[in-house]
């Protein structure tokens, strides 16, 4: 640990830490454009100069002490910059001097000299920084009398990307960004002087797969997202924290919306997880909550159509086809994007109509080793620590040949269509019952005879875990559409139908219960998870095995048989 000096008082840091970071811990922020914490430090934009010290050696060359007894000052004589250099013992920094704040005010000056006065139709206006700072450290005059140099507008760099120019100030962040995260050296500056521009290389589109974080680490409006361009004012947006689910890897999300309108969503910063990132595919994968296919209200079988029903009818039909079957002639099709709860609730509702077949579908696609993971189940982690299942997709083909056969008559899809695995339009007419929970309406939804409609990720509450291991908490940022319900209360009232006995009350009293059951999560509760998760498994940890549901309900059967019988 190194003794520093900030401001006038002691402190003491790590070796390695900047003095930028330094600074910031110690309550005196150094305003900064080219400097972000995640990527090098080309110290290039000179706003976050400062005064800097080193020890004062006396002919011994050892530090002289001062009258409170720490080491004397030897202030050099010009400003330094603070980004690109590290602390050290007995280093003294100032940030507040008038030294400092009329480099900042030059440095502001000159960065203004040629930016467009078009704060009014930006879309960076209310988070940018180069408004913030020219309020907090600038100067409201201007010396330049010249006209400004004019360049380039509204230029395409890639299908997700657009650039302004002209407000571009050469931080180089999205450059380095590139280079040293995407791996993509596809940016870079061309020209010299006043004249330097921003641009694309020859032949080269930024079209990665995480392009949009340069946006996001953009400080000023020159990166635009092409898809949340001129849509809507940052300042009117609601911001809910939560996590992405189209993929393993969860990363950690702020939902901004407006009147239950998702218009973006950007990373939110966890180390353990996704650092300060998130891929273009989880970040655009919102759209379909306003899909024209939204399933927005209960549907039963009158006849041969489905026809509107409320929810206290559509449950009571389900609960009546279901308990006419035995329990080998049901088989449950869940989704690894279901949460913890809504899995939790699936394995009552299986143990009370005894249903021996209980599958998670899998669902892959290409990976990369930055953050998008092959597997794109957000909660695979959450169905093998609960024992739903131990290898995803194992029981999938017996139950579609238990369709084909007729030996399975009775099929209840958790946000999954069947007719992916294997299961065909006709076989699904053949089926007496066919419940359906979902989000959006498929081609099996028509042969359903009950269809429920259900919440998506950003409309409800609940936790995951994600690849990793890591237990972490959706939250909601949006009202459903129609009559759509949340997952966990349709699997509720479903069982109570089924059994006749109450038994949740809130989603906090799910998570009690799963708590009470799973070792892994005594202690923890929704609110104790926190915004940054919890860690409840190894990241390759063997899965649990799956819950035996026939063995159980004949263990319990024989448990509450009176003695001598």
């Amino acid at each position: 640990m190194f003794n520093v000096q900030i401001d006038g008082v002691w402190h003491q840091f790590p070796k390695g830490t900047r003095v930028i970071e330094a600074c910031e811990q110690a309550g005196s922020y150094v305003p900064r454009y080219c400097y972000h914490k995640k990527l090098s430090s080309p110290g290039n934009c000179r706003m976050c100069l400062i005064e800097m010290g080193l020890p004062k050696l006396g002919p011994d060359r050892k530090p002289e002490l001062g009258t409170d007894g720490k080491p004397a000052i030897n202030w050099m004589a010009r400003p330094q910059i603070s980004c690109a250099q590290d602390v050290a013992e007995g280093m003294g920094v100032r940030t507040n001097s008038p030294l400092v704040k009329e480099c900042q005010q030059g440095v502001m000056e000159f960065l203004l000299i040629n930016h467009p006065l078009d704060c009014p139709i930006c879309d960076q206006a209310g988070e940018c920084r180069l408004q913030e700072f020219s309020v907090d450290y600038g100067t409201s005059q201007s010396r330049f009398l010249e006209n400004k140099v004019k360049k380039p507008k509204n230029v395409v760099l890639g299908p997700r990307v657009t650039l302004d120019d002209e407000r571009c100030i050469l931080c180089s962040r999205c450059i380095r960004f590139c280079q040293e995260i995407a791996k993509d050296d596809v940016l870079g500056f061309v020209d010299r002087g006043s004249y330097t521009v921003l641009t694309a290389h020859p032949g080269k589109r930024l079209e990665n797969n995480y392009s949009l974080n340069t946006v996001d680490i953009c400080p000023v409006g020159a990166l635009t997202s092409t898809d949340f361009r001129f849509k809507m004012r940052v300042w009117f947006l609601k911001e809910t924290k939560s996590i992405c689910t189209s993929c393993a890897t969860g990363c950690n999300t702020i939902i901004g919306t407006r009147e239950d309108v998702i218009y973006r969503q950007t990373p939110r910063e966890n180390d353990a997880v996704n650092s300060c990132w998130m891929c273009d595919y989880g970040r655009l994968n919102f759209d379909y909550l306003q899909s024209e296919r939204r399933l927005l209200e209960p549907q039963i079988l009158s006849g041969e159509k489905l026809v509107a029903a409320d929810w206290q009818t559509a449950i009571a039909q389900a609960a009546l086809e279901l308990k006419q079957f035995s329990g080998s002639e049901i088989a449950i099709i869940a989704s690894g994007r279901m949460t913890n709860e809504e899995l939790w609730l699936t394995l009552q509702l299986a143990k009370t109509l005894n249903v021996p077949s209980i599958e998670i579908v899998p669902r892959t696609g290409p990976g990369d080793d930055i953050l998008l993971s092959e597997d794109r189940n957000p909660n695979m982690n959450g169905a093998r620590l609960l024992g739903v299942t131990s290898e995803p997709g194992a029981k999938l083909p017996a139950i579609a040949d238990g369709v084909k056969s007729g030996r399975v008559t009775g099929l209840i899809t958790l946000g999954e269509n069947p007719m992916r695995l294997g299961i065909s339009a006709e076989q699904l007419e053949t089926l007496s019952t066919f419940v359906v929970m979902d989000i959006l309406s498929n081609a099996a939804t028509e042969y359903a005879t009950v269809v429920l409609p259900s919440f998506a990720f950003a409309e409800k509450r609940g936790s995951m875990i994600n690849g990793e291991g890591r237990l972490q908490r959706l939250n909601r940022a949006v009202r459903a559409p129609g009559a759509a319900r949340d997952d966990w209360k349709i699997l509720r009232d479903l069982t109570q139908a089924c059994s006749g006995q109450n038994s949740s009350y809130s989603i906090e009293d799910v998570f009690r219960q799963m708590a009470e059951a799973v070792p892994r999560l005594t202690g923890l509760s929704l609110s104790k998870i926190g915004d940054l998760g919890v860690q409840v498994m190894e990241a390759h940890e063997s899965p649990a095995p799956p819950v035996d549901l026939a063995a159980k309900n004949i263990e319990e059967a024989e448990s509450q048989r009176p003695p001598g019988r």
